[in-house]
């Protein structure tokens, strides 16, 4: 460490905070960006829903737009459960499956 400090090392070190005070700002940058969710109304909600049933009685593969802070993400699968109690469902795809939130999802619709 005092290897550093010696013969232009206060250089190198203004260098690694200015570097740290980038991250910084590249943070508060990004909080900036931050999208905010949607509010759907209650027609949207239903729709929703209705598709995730269908996807459910029929078999069909839904694609689902899901909020997220930084931007939305898109998932493709079956819906092979619903639990209305905590608003969640089991998406499935290929060997995967995650439980999803409804209350995350912007949009949905059958492939």
């Amino acid at each position: 460490m005092s290897k550093k400090l010696e013969g232009g090392g206060l250089q190198g070190s203004s260098r690694v905070m200015l570097t740290e005070q980038k991250g910084s700002l590249s943070r508060e940058t990004r909080e900036t960006w931050r999208s905010v969710k949607p509010v759907l109304d209650e027609r949207k909600l239903e729709e929703i829903e209705h598709t995730l049933a269908l996807s459910l009685r029929s078999h069909v593969r839904v694609t689902l737009i899901l909020f997220e802070p930084f931007g939305k993400k898109h998932l493709s699968g079956f819906v092979t459960s619903i639990h209305t109690h905590s608003r969640e469902i089991k998406l499935q795809w290929a060997e995967e499956w995650k439980w999803l939130s409804v209350d995350d999802i912007v949009e949905a619709y059958i492939v």
